[in-house]
C-alpha cells in the first residue's frame, strides 16, 4: 500500500510518499510561495538528488496537481500513475475535544474541523485547503486526518482544566489541549524499544524542542500533562513565542503601548522568545555562535531556554511522582549537545547522570545519552511525525476494508 501524507500550510505545502510493505519513504518534498507566480517545487526520489522548479501555483489544488505531476514523472517520478495511491493522510493541529484519534475524512469530519477554526485560526483552515485540494484532483481516493492534539485526550481534568470560571469551559471549551501529540507518541514508543521496558509501565518526560517547543509527562503510555495550553503559545520559551507569562502583561502592555490585539498576538507570537532576549536569532545554532564570540544577550537567552525547560522537566516528576526517562527530539533537541548537557547537568538531584562523550557524538539513530549508573536514562530519538500519519492512515485504511 502507498501512502501520500501531506502536511498544508496557508502558503506551503510538505509531502513524502511511503510504501507501507517496508515503511520506506520513496520521495518527499514541498511546494513554497503558494499564491504567487514563482511558486518553489522541490522533489526528492529516494536516493536521487533534488529536482527544484519555479512556475505559477496560485491555490492549493494546484499545488496538489504539481506534487501528482512530480510523482509521475517520466524521467525522476517514482509512481507509474496517481492511481498506484491507495490513500492520503493530513496533519491537521488542532482536533479539539471532538477526535482522541485519526479518523476517515467524510463530510461530518469536514463540519467539525471547520468549527474548529477559531482555535488554530493558522493551521486548521490550511489543513482543509490541503483536503479539499486532493478532493478535487483525486475524488476516490480515501484520506485520513491525523490531529496533533488527539495523544493529549487521555490528561485528566486536573490537567487540562484551566483555573477560571467553568463556564468558559462548558460554552467556549477553554482549555489546555496540548500539541505535538505525533511526536511525542512516536518518540515514547522507541523510548520503551530502547529501554527493553513495557512503555505501560514507564513514566518519561518527552522534549520536543525545535522552534515551537513542548515538554509531555507521559506515564503508562499516556499523555498526563503537557507544556502548551488551548494554544501553542503556552508553556516553554521558543524561537518566536513567549511561552508562560503573567496574563496581567497582556492588557498592561495592551494600555502602556497602545496596542491592539492583533499586535499583542503578534508580539507573543513572532516576536517574542530567543528572537526576543537574544535580539539576534531565533535559530538556537547563531544563539550558540554568538555566545561563543561573547554576545551577552545570546548567553541570557540560552540560559532562559534552558532554565525554563529544566523547570517543566522537575515540575512533571513530581505530578509522575517519579521519572524512568527523559526523551530529547525535534531539532534542538536532537541536535544541540550543549542544551542537553546544561539541562542535565542541572537535573543530578534525580539521578540524571550524563555520558558527555555520547552526547557530544553526532548520530541519526535512537540513542542513550546517560551512564550506566544513571538513575533517570536520557534518551535522544529522532522524531519521525510523517512516518505516525502514515501508519495510521494506514491502519484505518485497512480497517475499511476489514483486514486483519
Amino acid at each position: 500500500m502507498k501512502i501520500l501524507v501531506i502536511n498544508a500550510g496557508s502558503s506551503s505545502l510538505k509531502f513524502q510518499l511511503y510504501s507501507m510493505e517496508n515503511e520506506a519513504v520513496l520521495a518527499k518534498g514541498k511546494v513554497e510561495r503558494i499564491g504567487m507566480d514563482s511558486a518553489i517545487a522541490s522533489f526528492e526520489p529516494d536516493g536521487k538528488p533534488e529536482i527544484r522548479e519555479v512556475s505559477e501555483i496560485l491555490e492549493h489544488t494546484s499545488a496538489i496537481r504539481k506534487v501528482l505531476d512530480m510523482l509521475v514523472h517520466k524521467q525522476y517520478g517514482v509512481l507509474g500513475s496517481i492511481q498506484d495511491i491507495d490513500a492520503v493522510g493530513h496533519r491537521v493541529v488542532h482536533g479539539g475535544e471532538s477526535f482522541s484519534g485519526s479518523v476517515l475524512v467524510d463530510e461530518d469530519v469536514k463540519r467539525e474541523i471547520k468549527r474548529l477554526f477559531d482555535l488554530a485560526p493558522l493551521h486548521n483552515p490550511a489543513h482543509m485547503l490541503g483536503i479539499h485540494a486532493v478532493e478535487a484532483n483525486m475524488p476516490e481516493v480515501p484520506q485520513v486526518v491525523v490531529f496533533d492534539t488527539a495523544f493529549h485526550q487521555t490528561m485528566p481534568p486536573q490537567s487540562y482544566l484551566y483555573p477560571i470560571p467553568m463556564v468558559l469551559y462548558k460554552k467556549h471549551k477553554i482549555r489546555r489541549y496540548g500539541f505535538h501529540g505525533t511526536s511525542h507518541a512516536y518518540v515514547s514508543e522507541r523510548a520503551a524499544m530502547l529501554l527493553q521496558r513495557p512503555l505501560q509501565e514507564l513514566k518519561l518526560i518527552s522534549c520536543h524542542i525545535g522552534n515551537g517547543a513542548s515538554c509531555t509527562a507521559v506515564m503508562n503510555g499516556k499523555s498526563y500533562d503537557t507544556s502548551m495550553g488551548m494554544t501553542p503559545l503556552e508553556g516553554l520559551m521558543m524561537g518566536t513565542r513567549s511561552g508562560d507569562i503573567d496574563p496581567a502583561i497582556v492588557p498592561y502592555a495592551m494600555g502602556k503601548e497602545d496596542l491592539t490585539l492583533g499586535e499583542v498576538n503578534s508580539m507573543l507570537n513572532k516576536h517574542s522568545g530567543l528572537m526576543a532576549i537574544s535580539g539576534i536569532s531565533s535559530d538556537m545554532r547563531e544563539i550558540l555562535e554568538s555566545m561563543e564570540a561573547g554576545d551577552k544577550n545570546a548567553a541570557l537567552a540560552f540560559e532562559m531556554y534552558e532554565y525554563r525547560l529544566r523547570k517543566y522537566i522537575g515540575a512533571y516528576a513530581a505530578a509522575m511522582n517519579g521519572l524512568d526517562a527523559i526523551v530529547f527530539t525535534a531539532g534542538v533537541g536532537e541536535n544541540s549537545p550543549a542544551l542537553r548537557k546544561a539541562v542535565c547537568t542541572n537535573l543530578t538531584f534525580l539521578g540524571v547522570e550524563l555520558d558527555e562523550q555520547a552526547n557530544a557524538a553526532r548520530s541519526p539513530e535512537d540513542r542513550r545519552i546517560s551512564t550506566e549508573r544513571s538513575r533517570v536514562q536520557v534518551l535522544v530519538i529522532p522524531t519521525n511525525e510523517e512516518l505516525v500519519i502514515a501508519r495510521d492512515t494506514h491502519q484505518l485504511i485497512l480497517n475499511r476494508l476489514n483486514v486483519v
